[in-house]
């Protein structure tokens, strides 16, 4: 089992940025994947980005390439997300994913472990 809490959110106007943390235990953090997911209200829970076991590869969704950097503390168990240049659009609940496997994955499906998630609010 993995247990993963994140932190960081909060309301920042646009143009701002957040840096978003992920804390894990239990299972062996420093040999799986992890990502960030989010989801806006009244939509579907979408990829934003991923990383794989030794923060030597990277994934990101297209909307924040070169806004968003995801990086990680296998020292720390602990995952980040950092976000330049919010924009009204990103207002979501920013989700923190595990994955058994090693490798980056972008689709839900493919992560075993989930965050309960923290609030981001951007406004214009």
């Amino acid at each position: 089992q993995v247990q993963l809490v994140e932190s960081g959110g909060g309301l920042v106007q646009a143009g701002g940025s957040l840096r978003l943390s992920c804390a894990a235990s239990g299972r062996t953090f420093s040999s799986s994947a992890m990502g960030w997911f989010r989801q806006a209200p009244g939509k579907e829970r979408e990829f934003v980005a991923s990383i794989n076991w030794s923060g030597g590869r990277t994934a990101y969704a297209d909307s924040v390439k070169g806004r968003f950097t995801i990086s990680r503390d296998n020292a720390k168990n602990t995952v980040y997300l950092q976000m330049d240049k919010l924009l009204p659009e990103a207002t979501a609940v920013y989700y923190c994913a595990a994955r058994i496997a090693s490798k980056v994955a972008t689709t839900a499906s493919d992560m075993d472990y989930w965050g309960k998630g923290t609030l981001v609010t951007v406004s214009s």
